[in-house]
């Protein structure tokens, strides 16, 4: 049987029943994406794990225009690059993007993030509940670091911020499309600002390289302007209700500082899924769980339902601070491991090391289930999260 994507949520928290059911039933899925192309779903914790590093699965596709599609964003619904260079390609962009992400970079930047986190609380403070956290914090914070690291003014922040929004669309493709080359085009234009005037940032150091293009530098920097904000700002949405939720969690976290690192794992293990996953194409035939996948299908990984795998994560729908989940698999795996993945941690553990201490009676102002996810977008998260306190 075929399934149909996306499936249905009942609540903000919890693993839709569809998913859930199809988790117990076996690890590979025959499924229709959400524009109606056909591919494998694959759930299961050691296979989505396994796939991700899996040199048999790429983003290209040897005949792109007549690929299945997980959605219809311009950005991740079909194949992505060149079949025949895709993997020198690709150690390409993490060869120049890598040392900005360092463990050094990280460091210096840390206090910076701090203070921008500590002035968003400050300004929460001062306002009368109830308060969108959505608004006051989860979203403004990634983009004020991501606008620093890279060198985008934050005063353009509702211009890229509508097109990364119309870039994300799974359903519009037009507006997908159009977004995309409304981003490009701010990065060209960025491009040659920094050619006049560099400083310290990502985007003046990929002008200044002597190997990187003007068309390079602009896809690059404004990929990492997506990537490097709207993820980030789903996990602190979706980690903040997680917490609040329940408590005592947030109680844990408000009188022990010390659970933070690890908390940080279980709030990137926590936002589960309902529309697919990481698109892959099988590049050769092969056969994954006794599922005979050719060469050219559409192989939709599902982190989120990997990070569920009660197999794995035990009573997965929980949310506990003090669960082990460090090997939960929201950034990826081997080669194709988050870059920003060190500059995530970081935000999260400044949100999370002051949120809970500085308002420890903060809860919902709303019950979750009357929350609205986002269906129509690449990364998912919350409309808004009312909080009181």
């Amino acid at each position: 049987m075929t399934v149909q994507l996306p499936f249905d949520r009942e609540h903000p928290l919890r693993t839709p029943p569809a998913l859930s059911a199809l988790i117990h039933r076996g690890p590979v899925h025959r499924v229709r994406t959400v524009v109606g192309d056909e591919g494998w779903l694959v759930t299961d914790y050691a296979e989505v794990r396994a796939l991700l590093s899996d040199d048999r699965l790429g983003r290209a596709h040897r005949e792109p225009a007549t690929a299945a599609r997980a959605g219809a964003s311009a950005l991740f619904g079909g194949p992505m690059g060149d079949f025949d260079t895709e993997r020198a390609d690709h150690l390409r962009m993490r060869r120049l993007l890598q040392p900005h992400f360092t463990p050094r970079r990280m460091r210096v930047l840390q206090p910076r993030v701090e203070a921008l986190a500590d002035r968003l609380l400050d300004e929460m403070a001062n306002l009368t509940p109830p308060v969108d956290l959505h608004q006051a914090l989860a979203l403004p914070l990634p983009i004020l670091v991501i606008c620093e690291l890279i060198g985008v003014p934050y005063a353009d922040r509702d211009d890229f911020r509508a097109w990364s929004d119309a870039a994300g669309d799974v359903r519009d493709a037009a507006r997908s499309f159009e977004g995309l080359g409304r981003l490009y085009e701010y990065g060209r234009q960025l491009v040659a600002r920094k050619r006049v005037e560099p400083a310290d940032d990502v985007l003046s150091w990929l002008c200044e390289s002597a190997d990187v293009g003007d068309e390079e530098a602009a896809v690059l920097s404004m990929g990492l302007l997506f990537a490097g904000h709207e993820t980030t700002v789903v996990q602190i949405g979706m980690g903040a209700l997680g917490l609040l939720a329940d408590p005592d969690q947030w109680r844990a976290l408000a009188e022990d500082p010390g659970l933070v690192p690890g908390a940080v794992d279980e709030i990137m293990r926590i936002p589960g899924t309902s529309g697919g996953g990481v698109p892959r194409y099988a590049r050769v035939d092969l056969e994954v769980c006794g599922a005979a996948i050719r060469a050219g299908d559409l192989v939709l990984l599902d982190i989120g339902a990997a990070n569920h795998d009660p197999a794995v994560f035990p009573d997965p729908d929980r949310v506990d601070v003090s669960r082990r989940a460090a090997h939960h698999l929201s950034f990826g795996q081997g080669l194709h491991y988050c870059i920003g993945a060190p500059l995530a941690r970081i935000e999260l553990q400044a949100v999370f090391s002051r949120l809970p201490a500085r308002f420890p009676t903060l809860r919902p102002a709303v019950p979750p289930e009357g929350l609205r996810l986002r269906e129509d977008t690449l990364t998912g998260g919350l409309t808004a999260l009312p909080v009181t306190w």
